[in-house]
């Protein structure tokens, strides 16, 4: 599973030319580039190209690394909307210039104005590099990797040796998310999910344990398995929960618990998926991926003082003759009776059975913050559009993690918007007969729900057993991440590059 790794430069004069074959400069104006020879051929070039400043262009030089010199603006940096996302939208577009070129190891300056915001400009510029360089793991396999992906290194002018192992450890992590997110339902079915991660996490300090038991499942994750029902019939799509966890060298100070949603293809089972809505459905276990992915890059940092523990469910929600339906009453692990309203939201039913068990993990932990990922409503895309969802509970609130998780994810390159649970979200998922304690959804496309992407954190609160241990005082912060709108680029969720979010916002706010 390679990828390109960064390399720490100290400076121009101290990159050999035989190292690097194009020089990528990132800068809002080029008047002042790291060499003075390479600021008066610009100069001179400008006279005649009146692209130079406004798009991306490459020039053929003499003093730039192979002879490559890829001009990459940025444009205005400093009014109030802008973000360092300016410098990963051209870095995208440059490194694909380099790749066209022949380059397969550039050299990446970059200049960023005296701000707050883009204190981390150059790594999330390597970051949104990599993220364009990655093509998918059928075509990795099929093509070779080192046809669909030459670059090898890249370059960053500035950076140190300590920031670029950070970022050896986050895109490692941000790769295995895409890989698991991206592929394709075949090959990656419940169980080849659960091989790629076992594989992943050889010769690391991440423990893996998976479990396939069908008679075991059904009696530790009776929600999981009423989506999985119509899967059984399918050896291939059998589910699996997957538990990883890391437990560091000396005391224990924090504890991060996860839940990923792994839907490795969705239907919509009973309530199937019509009007081309089923393409991309192999996408939605993006939730998994990315929660894998942060794992990763925990094994690679290891982090002192914390405790991380995952478990994810993979799933295949099949139409079948044995499909859960509508109506059914099914109690989850916690004990709660859940009337199902919708089979397509069926990603809610996996957390809470893996919530639940995590949530007994918690009650004998050290300070935990128990967090759900997925890639779980429609309306988390059409309310905060490309960014991800935060949705905290009181706890949370009051100790400040979805405020942590966003302010990291701004500096990074992988925003989030922050949503409140509140009253009418419990109203709305309430028992409306005394068969049932809770209602898992309405049969309405929660796009076109009010609160469709805060309510089903409600239903997890409760369908988990977590709404005991709401209060502010003393109970478990949780925090729902609905990546809806931020998992792939562009919103496409047939073709669009898995972004890997929020592996990034994590990583920093808990492991930098």
């Amino acid at each position: 599973m390679a990828f390109p790794t960064p390399v720490a430069v100290s400076s121009l004069q101290a990159a050999s030319a035989a190292d690097w074959d194009a020089l990528i400069c990132i800068a809002e104006h080029f008047t002042r580039l790291p060499d003075a020879g390479l600021t008066e051929f610009v100069a001179s070039h400008q006279a005649i190209d009146q692209r130079i400043g406004r798009e991306t262009v490459t020039l053929i030089c003499p003093l730039a690394a192979g002879k490559r010199l890829i001009l990459a603006p940025t444009g205005p940096l400093l009014r109030d909307y802008d973000d360092v996302r300016c410098f990963a939208d051209v870095a995208k577009v440059a490194i694909q210039q380099a790749k066209a070129a022949g380059a397969v190891r550039p050299l990446i300056w970059l200049q960023a104005p005296d701000d707050a915001r883009y204190a981390q400009a150059l790594e999330v510029a390597y970051l949104a590099a990599a993220q364009a360089l990655w093509q998918p793991l059928e075509g990795r396999e099929a093509r070779g990797e080192q046809n669909v992906e030459p670059v090898q290194q890249i370059g960053l002018l500035g950076l140190t040796d300590a920031q670029a192992a950070f970022l050896v450890a986050t895109e490692a992590g941000r790769r295995l998310a895409r890989d698991l997110c991206g592929t394709e339902p075949e090959r990656m079915t419940p169980l080849r999910f659960a091989d790629y991660c076992v594989d992943a996490f050889q010769h690391t300090d991440v423990k893996v344990k998976v479990e396939t038991n069908t008679e075991q499942l059904l009696a530790d994750y009776p929600l999981l398995m009423a989506v999985a029902r119509s899967s059984l019939a399918v050896a291939r799509h059998k589910p699996a929960v997957i538990r990883l966890e890391y437990m560091p060298a000396g005391e224990v100070t924090e504890t991060l618990l996860f839940a990923g949603k792994g839907l490795v293809y969705d239907t919509g089972g009973a309530d199937l998926k019509i009007n081309g809505g089923m393409a991309g459905m192999s996408r939605d276990k993006g939730g998994a991926a990315a929660v894998a992915g942060f794992m990763k890059t925990v094994a690679l940092l290891k982090p002192a003082g914390l405790r991380v523990i995952a478990e994810i469910g993979a799933v295949r929600n099949s139409i079948g003759s044995d499909a859960f339906v509508a109506d059914e009453i099914i109690t989850s692990h916690a004990g709660v009776r859940v009337r199902i309203g919708n089979t397509d939201a069926e990603g809610r039913l996996v957390l809470a059975d893996l919530m639940s068990h995590l949530r007994l993990q918690a009650q004998h932990a050290v300070n935990p913050t128990l967090f759900s990922v997925a890639t779980l409503t429609g309306h988390a895309a059409r309310a905060v559009g490309p960014y991800t969802a935060l949705v905290e509970n009181g706890a949370a609130r009051q100790a400040g993690v979805s405020a942590t998780i966003a302010a990291a994810g701004e500096l990074w390159g992988d925003p989030s918007e922050l949503s409140s649970s509140r009253r009418e979200d419990f109203a709305f998922i309430k028992a409306r007969t005394c068969a049932d304690d809770v209602l898992s959804c309405n049969n309405a496309p929660s796009s076109v729900t009010a609160r469709g992407h805060q309510f089903p954190m409600a239903f997890l609160v409760v369908a988990a057993g977590l709404d005991q241990n709401s209060a502010l005082s003393h109970g478990l912060p949780y925090v729902h991440i609905d990546i809806a709108g931020s998992g792939v680029d562009g919103g496409d969720w047939q073709h669009g590059k898995p972004s890997a979010a929020p592996v990034s916002s994590l990583a920093a706010a808990y492991l930098s």
